[in-house]
C-alpha cells in the first residue's frame, strides 16, 4: 500500500525533476488532490457497459493466447464465455485512438507513467471515473488484442504474417527472443488480468450505488475510494503499454511492473472484500424490508421464520435438541413458536431459565421453542462454542454458519442488544410479545402463553415481591402464605447490613409487637451466614427486579404505584444499604438504607402508636417524615442490553424527569456479571 508520509502536492507548473518522483510513496490523499483537479464533469454519456463487454472479450482471449504461446499451454480460446454488447453499440474510436497515442512510445519509469496518466485524465475530464478506466483499458486492448491476434494467425494467414512483421510480432516470438522475454511477458499478462478484475469490481460497485448508503454503509467507503482506484488502474495500464512497446523494440530498456502488480493486487483484494461486505449488507436490508412486509401482513409462521433466518432459498433443517438429529422446519407449521434469541456468551443459568418452560409445554404440541444464535461473523472458535451450547439445549436449534438473514430486523425492530430475549409468534407469524424473557424470569410458567395480555394482567398484581424473592430463603413461601411481615434487605456496606440486622432483630422481638400478634421475619438478600456475598442469589434477585421493571414499563400508561416502588428499589441497588418491607407478597414500602435504618432505630419513638394506627400505617408515616428531612439522589441502572427500555423516566420520589447518563462497567465476576451491574 502507498505510504501515508506527507509529500508536497504537485502542481501542474511544478512537475518533479527526473528521478525525484516516487509514485508509490504517494498517499491516497495526495493522489486524490491531484486527480480531482482533472475531473470537471461526468456528463459525457455513452454505452460504457457495452464497451467493457467488448474489452473483456478481447483481453480474456488475448491473455489466453499469450499463455498458450509463452507458457505452451493448450487453453482453447473458443470455449471462453462470450458476452454480447448491445446491437446499437458504437465504439468511441477517436477517443480510443487519442488515448492510445498518449500512451505509445513512452520512456519507461514512474515519472512518465504518472505524467501520462494525468494527461489521460485531463482528456477524459467529462467522463465518470469508471468510464475513464474502461476507455483507457479499451485503448490498450486494441493494441494488445491486435498483437496476440496476429501472433495466433501468422502461421496460417499470410496477411497476418505480413502485418505481424511490421508490428515486430514475428521477431518477439522467435525462440531465442521469446525465451529472453518470457518472464516479462508472463508478468505483463498477469498484470493485465488483475487490472481487468479491478475495473470489473469498480463497475460492480457502481451498479450497487443504487442502494442508499445509510442501508449499505460499506458502499460509501468503496465509492469514496473509486477515484484513487481508477488512478492506479490507469497508471498500471500506461506502464503495461510501455512494457509492450519495450518488448517489441530493439531497445533493451524495460518497464518494471512488479510494484504496479503488487499495488493493483492490494486494491483488488480490498475491492473484493468491500463488495462482499456490500452484498452482505444488501442481503440484510432486503431481508429487513421483506420481514417488515411479512410482519405487517402475517400469513403463516413458516414464511415468517424462513424470511427471518434464511437467505434466498438456502433453507437448512433445524436440530432437534431432544434427539440431536436434523428436523425439517415443517415441525413449526401452524405452531406457536418461542424464538429464543441470544449471542454465544450465554451461561448455563441463561439456558436454565427456559428449561422449566420447555418441560411444561413439551407435551403441548402447539408450542415449540427455537434457539436463534445471533453472530455477526462466524469463526472456528465460535462454531465450537455454538456446538457446546447446542448440546445443552433440549429444544430446536437453528443450524447456521453465517449471520441470519434478518439480523438487522432482530436488532432494530426487536431491540436485541446481546442479552437473551424470547419473541413469541402465533401460528400466523404475528408477534404476540417482542420480548417475553422478563416475564418468564419473574413469573415462569405462570406467564404462559407469554403474551402481552398475560403480562398486563400479571404486572397489575401488587403482590410481586414473592415472584422475585423465590429461592432467596427456604421459608419464604410459608411466610408469604401466612401473611407475615418480611424485611428484605442488603447493601454494599457490610457495617450497614450488620447494623440493620441488629436493630431490625430488636424490633421484631419487641414485646409490643408480640402482644399485637405482629410477626416479622428478616431476609438478608445475597449474604451468607458469615456475611459473605452470595453472588448467585444476589444476581438473580436484581435481575428479577430489573425484569419486573422492564415488564411493567412495556405498558404505555404512566407508571403506577407498583412500578414506582420497583423503580425506587432499583435506585438503591448500588447504595450502602436498602430494605423492602412487605406483608406477605404485598410491598408496604422500600427505602434507602439511611432512611429505613433511621425508622428502625427510632422504633421506641413510634411503637406506642402501633396498636392505635397499625404497624403498617405507622411505619410508612414515620418513614415519610424521615424522608422529608433527607436528600438522596435517585439513580437507576438498567443494562442497555436488556432490550427495549423507557426513553425517559420520572423520579419515584418527585415529579421531575430523571436525567439520562451513559456508563460502562465490567464486574469480572460470573455471578455478578449475570445479575449485578
Amino acid at each position: 500500500m502507498a505510504s501515508n508520509a506527507v509529500l508536497p502536492v504537485l502542481a501542474s507548473s511544478q512537475q518533479p525533476k527526473k528521478g525525484d518522483l516516487s509514485l508509490f510513496a504517494f498517499s491516497d490523499h495526495e493522489i486524490m488532490n491531484q486527480i480531482y483537479a482533472t475531473h470537471v464533469h461526468d456528463d459525457e454519456k455513452f454505452d460504457v457497459e457495452s464497451l467493457f463487454i467488448v474489452v473483456e472479450n478481447i483481453l480474456k482471449r488475448a491473455t489466453q493466447v499469450a499463455d498458450n504461446v509463452v507458457l505452451g499451454t493448450q487453453g482453447t480460446v473458443e470455449h471462453l464465455e462470450e458476452k454480447t454488447p448491445k446491437a446499437t453499440f458504437s465504439p468511441p474510436l477517436c477517443t480510443l485512438k487519442n488515448i492510445s497515442c498518449e500512451m505509445q512510445c513512452k520512456a519507461p519509469g514512474e515519472e512518465t507513467a504518472y505524467k501520462t496518466t494525468l494527461s489521460i485524465l485531463n482528456k477524459l475530464s467529462n467522463y465518470s471515473w469508471d468510464t475513464k478506466a474502461v476507455l483507457t483499458l479499451a485503448a490498450f486492448a486494441l493494441d494488445y488484442g491486435d498483437f496476440w491476434l496476429l501472433a495466433q494467425s501468422q502461421s496460417t494467414d499470410q496477411l497476418a504474417k505480413s502485418v505481424g512483421t511490421l508490428r515486430r510480432v514475428s521477431v518477439l516470438l522467435k525462440r531465442p527472443t521469446l525465451q529472453k522475454h518470457r518472464q516479462a511477458l508472463i508478468e505483463l499478462n498477469t498484470v493485465i488480468r488483475s487490472t481487468l478484475e479491478v475495473i470489473e469490481c469498480i463497475f460492480e460497485l457502481e451498479k450497487l450505488s443504487n442502494y442508499d448508503t445509510k442501508d449499505v454503509p460499506a458502499l460509501s467507503t468503496g465509492m469514496d475510494h473509486i477515484p484513487v482506484d481508477v488512478f492506479w488502474a490507469i497508471v498500471t495500464v500506461v506502464a503495461s503499454t510501455t512494457q509492450l512497446c519495450c518488448l517489441t523494440s530493439d531497445d533493451d530498456k524495460k518497464q518494471e511492473l512488479s510494484q504496479y502488480s503488487q499495488k493493483i493486487n492490494v486494491i483488488l483484494t480490498k475491492l473484493r472484500r468491500q463488495i462482499t461486505l456490500c452484498r452482505q449488507q444488501i442481503e440484510e436490508v432486503e431481508a429487513y424490508w421483506k420481514l417488515n412486509k411479512l410482519f405487517r401482513t402475517p400469513t403463516e409462521i413458516m414464511e415468517v421464520f424462513k424470511g427471518l433466518i434464511y437467505t434466498k432459498d438456502n433453507v437448512q433443517p433445524l436440530i432437534d435438541g431432544s434427539t440431536k438429529k436434523p428436523a425439517n422446519i415443517d415441525v413449526l407449521k401452524k405452531k406457536n413458536v418461542l424464538l429464543y434469541i441470544s449471542g454465544l456468551d450465554i451461561t448455563e443459568e441463561d439456558i436454565s431459565i427456559l428449561r422449566p418452560i420447555y418441560e411444561s409445554i413439551r407435551k403441548n404440541d402447539q408450542y415449540k421453542i427455537v434457539w436463534i444464535p445471533i453472530v455477526d461473523q462466524w469463526t472456528d472458535d465460535l462454531q465450537k462454542k455454538f456446538e457446546f451450547l447446542k448440546s445443552k439445549m433440549p429444544w430446536y436449534v437453528v443450524q447456521y454458519s453465517s449471520p441470519i438473514a434478518g439480523i438487522r430486523f432482530v436488532k432494530e425492530k426487536w431491540h436485541f442488544k446481546g442479552k437473551p430475549s424470547v419473541v413469541v409468534l402465533n401460528p400466523q407469524g404475528k408477534v404476540e410479545h417482542e420480548n417475553a424473557i422478563h416475564m418468564i424470569r419473574v413469573w415462569g410458567i405462570k406467564a404462559f402463553p407469554f403474551t402481552t395480555t398475560v403480562e398486563e394482567t400479571l404486572s397489575n398484581d401488587r403482590e410481586w415481591i414473592g415472584s422475585i424473592a423465590t429461592n432467596v430463603h427456604p421459608n419464604i413461601d410459608n411466610w408469604i402464605k401466612d401473611k407475615k411481615y418480611i424485611f428484605f434487605y442488603g447493601g454494599k456496606d457490610n457495617d450497614w447490613v450488620q447494623q440493620f440486622t441488629k436493630k431490625a432483630t430488636l424490633l421484631a422481638n419487641d414485646a409490643t409487637l408480640k402482644e399485637a400478634r405482629i410477626s416479622i421475619e428478616l431476609v438478608c438478600v445475597g449474604k451468607g451466614s458469615k456475611g459473605e456475598d452470595n453472588l448467585g442469589i444476589l444476581g438473580r434477585f436484581w435481575t428479577g427486579m430489573e425484569s419486573m421493571f422492564i415488564s411493567k414499563t412495556h405498558r404505555k400508561t404512566d407508571a403506577d404505584a407498583v412500578t414506582l416502588e420497583i423503580q425506587k428499589l432499583l435506585s438503591y441497588k448500588n447504595e450502602s444499604g436498602w430494605a423492602v418491607l412487605s406483608k406477605g407478597s404485598t410491598v408496604v414500602l422500600s427505602g434507602h438504607g439511611t432512611t429505613i435504618l433511621k425508622v428502625v432505630e427510632d422504633f421506641e419513638k413510634w411503637k406506642e402508636f402501633v396498636k392505635e394506627k397499625g404497624f403498617e400505617f405507622i411505619f410508612k408515616e414515620y418513614h415519610n417524615k424521615v424522608l422529608h428531612t433527607a436528600h438522596i439522589c435517585c439513580r437507576i441502572d438498567i443494562p442497555n442490553t436488556s432490550g427495549k427500555i423507557p426513553e425517559n423516566m420520572k423520579c419515584p420520589d418527585c415529579p421531575r424527569i430523571m436525567e439520562t447518563y451513559i456508563s460502562f462497567k465490567c464486574c469480572h465476576i460470573d455471578g455478578a456479571a449475570n445479575g449485578v451491574h
